[in-house]
C-alpha cells in the first residue's frame, strides 16, 4: 500500500513495524521521495485487513490523507517486518 499525508517524520514507519510485527506480518515499510510511505506486507489476510485500518490512521502526530491499496499473492520473500530507508 501507498499512504499519503503528512506521514514522514512522524514516526510511522517504526509504529507500522511494531503493529506489523505484533501481527505476525512479513515485509516492509519504506519512505518515498513524493512524501508517502510505503508498506508491504505479507500475511493471514485477516491480519493484513488490521494493517491497512492502521494505516489509514497512523499513529498519534500523523495525518494520512489517502491510502492506495493492492492485495497481491505472497510471494514469500521477507524473514520479518523491517523499517527500510
Amino acid at each position: 500500500m501507498i499512504v499519503y499525508g503528512k506521514v514522514q517524520g512522524v514516526f510511522f514507519r517504526a509504529n507500522t513495524r511494531k503493529i506489523a510485527s505484533d501481527l505476525r506480518l512479513l515485509g516492509y515499510a519504506k519512505n518515498l521521495s513524493d512524501g508517502s510511505v510505503e508498506v508491504v506486507a505479507e500475511g493471514d489476510e485477516e491480519r493484513l485487513k488490521n494493517l491497512v485500518e492502521f494505516c489509514r490512521k497512523g499513529p498519534e502526530r500523523a495525518l494520512v490523507s489517502k491510502v492506495d491499496v493492492k492485495f497481491s499473492d505472497a510471494i514469500g520473500e521477507f524473514g520479518g517486518f523491517e523499517v527500510r530507508d
